[in-house]
């Protein structure tokens, strides 16, 4: 709101480049009262972008990370990280993607640390909390999630600078425990109703698809996903409640 405000003051005062100044400083006070994980607008202004194929492969290397965290290569899982890719980029460059990430993981060790620094320096949280959506997804797809699984994806998630809370609201989507519809929308059960739809609003502007701001079919899709769970958390509280 304040954006909007500085933006129109400074049209008054010095036409189009005061509203384009207002604008951004509004943005910048904005963010400094949404909470923990806010980012200025001057950050995203000028965090670098990673090209769709640098991203692809860092993406397949956390993949190959995850499903190798237990000791074991389940096929289910490397059959759902392939299938993934070849709906999502269809068979032709599915396959290249893949070609080009063998011939990389046999030149260098694939690092969690760096592979995450590199992702943290060009792309918005948002897009790294779909990102982290897609690896508990790939390890939930053999049927459960085990614990050196969980271990290692809360690994790469300090890594991604992913904040706790956004952690467990994610987890919680998918490792089954009391009061899960609560742990999604960040919330305790003792909470009010008011709380209760202050939260999932919330939530569901976090978590909405159009904030994802990527070329990334993967991520676009695990946005969607995350945005219905959301919604399927509210629904059962409300049921629940009576609300």
């Amino acid at each position: 709101m304040i954006r909007w405000i500085a933006a129109i003051l400074g049209y008054f005062l010095f036409r189009l480049p005061g509203a384009i100044i207002g604008f951004l400083v509004g943005s910048f006070m904005d963010n400094l009262g949404s909470g923990s994980n806010a980012r200025s607008i001057f950050e995203d202004l000028s965090r670098q972008k990673v090209s769709p194929a640098d991203f692809e492969l860092n993406l397949l290397s956390l993949c190959s990370i995850v499903i190798k965290a237990d000791g074991q290569v389940s096929q289910r899982e490397l059959d759902y990280v392939r299938q993934y890719f070849l709906n999502t980029y269809g068979k032709e460059k599915a396959n290249a993607i893949f070609r080009t990430f063998n011939e990389v993981n046999k030149k260098r060790e694939i690092s969690a640390e760096r592979i995450c620094t590199f992702l943290n320096q060009r792309t918005r949280y948002e897009v790294r909390l779909q990102l982290l959506h897609f690896l508990f997804a790939i390890a939930q797809s053999d049927g459960s999630i085990s614990p050196p699984e969980i271990e290692k994806i809360l690994e790469i998630a300090r890594y991604l600078r992913i904040g706790t809370n956004d952690y467990e609201s994610i987890k919680a989507m998918f490792v089954k425990a009391a009061d899960n519809a609560y742990k999604i929308l960040e919330i305790e059960k003792s909470v009010s109703d008011e709380e209760v739809k202050k939260a999932y609003r919330t939530m569901a502007k976090k978590y909405h698809p159009d904030r994802v701001n990527t070329e990334n079919e993967a991520i676009k899709k695990g946005a969607e996903e995350k945005f219905k769970e959301v919604q399927k958390a509210y629904e059962q509280i409300q049921q629940e409640r009576g609300m």
